[in-house]
């Protein structure tokens, strides 16, 4: 393998080798073959968003165009530092990430396109990157997700910062190595300031809080009340309300209006510089800020449309007003570093 590019951040650099040999191990590539006549064009697709969540779209768009999908699905940022590893070799025209942070290193990196002007202006300028090489198309708020038979609706806490509270010992989930809850951490920081950051998450340590991985773990550990609190994406309960009907004993709690627990991480899409087919990548881009598939994204999987004019579920809150995605970072790559660096310090890896 080629080493990664000098200016790639420590914590890429060394997991570099080892996350592209696993997703090679682990066989996550899958393949949505053409079903409209035998167009030899063809797209590959890096994905960070489940093949549940955008399988249905991928399909879709190549029953519209056929143009054959070889997607391969995997960890938002252990696909980013596939591509930073594979560089300007990779086979991949589209990168899809969980989150602006994987899209931010690879941009620092000088290795995605800039998107074509008609599918930026599908999205507010809030929720596309100043530069053009990167567009949002779905949110997820981050809340607090709760047992319903533990806790008391009028005990729920304003802020994030209450949950160092006494009240709080043990009894919250927190998703640590995360990209959805690390770039919420990173604006996090820039907000307040590594100081307040680094107080608030060693308290959270200190205070007993837990390790789950992922989002969706810590919603069904609250639903057994195996935890009565968690730091989660909005849809994950939403989704398992949906499946499980009044046996699911969560409920999703919105931190006060201009808190910073409750900001909106955006989902993001990009064409890759090094791309032969950025045309028809994209015409991807366009079919996911379509109405039809924006739809599909609100009224299936309960995120936030990011399409001007399409309407949120009707389930859904108000869409959150601060966004992950939106704030001016200098250097993506140096501060995505840097909430690594504190989040591995903190200890809540271990807990």
């Amino acid at each position: 393998m080629r080493d990664l590019p000098n200016n790639a951040p420590r914590p890429f650099r060394h997991l570099a080798r080892a996350a592209a040999v696993a997703l090679v191990l682990l066989g996550v590539t899958a393949t949505a073959t053409a079903c409209a006549g035998d167009d030899p064009d063809s797209l590959t697709v890096y994905s960070g968003r489940s093949e549940k969540l955008v399988g249905p779209i991928f399909e879709a768009f190549t029953a519209e165009t056929g143009i054959a999908l070889e997607v391969r699905y995997g960890s938002s940022n252990d696909l980013a530092l596939l591509l930073a590893e594979e560089g300007d070799k990779s086979p991949a025209d589209v990168f899809l990430s969980r989150s602006p942070g994987p899209a931010g290193f690879l941009d620092d990196l000088g290795m995605l396109a800039t998107i074509e002007d008609e599918v930026l202006e599908r999205v507010a300028d809030t929720d596309r990157s100043p530069d053009g090489t990167w567009v949002g198309f779905a949110g997820r708020g981050r809340v607090l997700v709760y047992n319903v038979d533990e806790v008391d609706p009028a005990d729920l806490p304003d802020s994030v910062f209450d949950l160092t509270g006494p009240e709080y010992a043990g009894r919250v989930a927190v998703p640590g190595s995360n990209s959805s809850f690390q770039d919420w951490f990173t604006l996090f920081r820039l907000r307040n300031g590594d100081d307040v950051a680094i107080e608030w998450l060693d308290a959270m340590v200190a205070n007993g809080s837990r390790f789950y991985p992922k989002n969706g773990a810590i919603v069904e550990a609250v639903g057994r009340n195996e935890i009565q609190f968690g730091l989660v994406n909005h849809y994950y309960n939403f989704q398992k309300v949906a499946a499980n009907g009044d046996a699911q004993r969560s409920a999703n709690h919105g931190f006060a209006a201009g808190d910073d627990g409750g900001l909106m991480i955006i989902a993001t899409a990009t064409v890759l510089d090094s791309s032969d087919e950025q045309d028809a990548a994209n015409r991807l881009l366009a079919h996911l800020l379509s109405d039809e598939q924006q739809a599909y994204l609100t009224g299936k999987v309960y995120e936030y449309p990011l399409a001007l004019g399409v309407a949120p579920a009707a389930v859904l809150p108000p869409v959150p007003a601060d966004r992950v995605g939106a704030v001016d970072i200098d250097d993506v790559a140096a501060e995505f570093t840097r909430t690594i660096e504190i989040i591995e310090a903190s200890g809540i890896l271990d807990q």
